[in-house]
């Protein structure tokens, strides 16, 4: 399982997602993983999306799911759209093709 590590909130976080947790994913969206892989990069998403994709992966990365949810809310779901939208964009890139998004340069 690949994992993607980035500055979350008040730390470093590490995030990822199992086979299992991609089911979780892909129940609480109703949409398929692929679906999520290529819609949400090209801005097709509800807000609700971007912060399950969030804590779940991490959950996977070993946050538990009682402070998972308490960073999910506090740093995803109440901070401006592009930061959670970065965060997950580079999940599911790390999901689709096994390597971190690439970093914007400037």
């Amino acid at each position: 399982m690949n994992k993607h590590v980035a500055f979350f909130g008040d730390a470093e976080r590490t995030f990822a997602l199992s086979p299992e947790l991609i089911a979780e994913l892909q129940r609480k969206t109703g949409m398929g993983i692929g679906s999520l892989c290529l819609r949400i990069p090209e801005g097709h998403f509800k807000h609700a999306d971007l912060v399950e994709i969030i804590r779940l992966a991490l959950m996977g990365g070993g946050t538990t799911p009682e402070e998972a949810a308490a960073l999910a809310d506090t740093y995803a779901a109440k901070r401006p759209l592009n930061e959670p939208y970065a965060l997950a964009t580079a999940i599911l890139q790390m999901i689709w093709s096994g390597t971190p998004a690439p970093k914007p340069e400037g």
